[in-house]
């Protein structure tokens, strides 16, 4: 066979590979664009519309552009400020419990034979699957003298996710030798040098997944917040969007431009965030994929 007729069915099936693609793309476009993309832009247009636009719910531009008007009365109004950084103090340490925790657990859990851990694995994992227990959690966190706070809030935040981490980080850790952990021991690394220098570098992959599913959950965490954060200085951002809903409503008719415009920054870090990570995000999937 010539080197030309090799080059030829080559770039023949590099070219069938590109169409697969396109066709690929096409089809996931044309799925997301009506549950993704028009909502999305209905979102964004209508925070920028005055009330009498808005409240048509249309897709067409603002006749009249109020887009500082409606974000900065949703800044100053909507208790933004106060609700971002409510939301900052127990995401940001939440995450950083969740991982380190977490994949430790997932370590003891891979590298353990006694049934009593199989049993603790399982229990963490149930509790994503299982619904919220608000009363339980409720009259745990009156008992304990915390119920209504940033804290004990922080505290179910950290209990009810960690499963996420756990149930993610066991099966990679069980896929990695143990002979690089016995080698360690062997050289005289302690059970803390082997965790920080081998498994967590190990786990970066993987934990990169579970942040952003972490991000997003705790973020948009609403259920639990309505019961177990009391007052307009301990709420979360969805706490006050909703109370800014709320209160929109009761004065006048719903004022879609404002409860959009909430909408609209309470979504902001998080697409930030997702922007800042998702090279790193791409990057350490691959390299975990890689060395598995």
């Amino acid at each position: 066979m010539s080197t030309q007729h090799v080059r030829s069915r080559l770039g023949a099936t590099h070219r069938t590979a590109r169409l697969r693609e396109g066709g690929r793309l096409t089809l996931l476009v044309l799925i997301g664009m009506p549950w993704i993309g028009i909502p999305l832009w209905l979102l964004l247009v209508n925070s920028a519309k005055p009330y009498s636009e808005a409240s048509q719910l249309s897709l067409a531009l603002p006749h009249q552009w109020a887009i500082v008007e409606n974000y900065s009365r949703v800044f100053v109004e909507g208790n933004y400020p106060a609700a971002l950084l409510n939301s900052l103090m127990i995401t940001i340490p939440t995450l950083v419990c969740v991982m380190i925790f977490g994949s430790m657990a997932a370590w003891a859990f891979a590298r353990s034979k006694r049934i009593s851990m199989k049993t603790g694995y399982t229990l963490s994992v149930m509790s994503i699957l299982l619904p919220p227990a608000i009363l339980p959690t409720i009259y745990e966190l009156q008992v304990l003298g915390i119920a209504g706070d940033r804290f004990g809030y922080f505290l179910v935040m950290v209990g009810t996710r960690m499963g996420i981490v756990v149930f993610l980080a066991t099966g990679f850790v069980k896929a990695m030798p143990a002979e690089l952990e016995e080698a360690a021991a062997i050289d005289g690394a302690s059970k803390r040098q082997i965790y920080r220098l081998l498994i967590l570098p190990s786990l970066i992959p993987v934990l990169l997944v579970g942040g952003v599913i972490l991000i997003i959950t705790i973020w948009n965490e609403f259920f639990f917040g309505l019961f177990l954060l009391h007052g307009s200085e301990n709420a979360t951002l969805p706490l006050a969007l909703y109370q800014f809903s709320s209160t929109s409503s009761e004065i006048q008719s719903m004022r879609w431009e404002l409860i959009f415009a909430h909408v609209v920054l309470t979504s902001l870090p998080v697409m930030i965030a997702y922007i800042l990570v998702q090279r790193r995000l791409v990057s350490g999937l691959t390299e975990g994929s890689i060395k598995g």
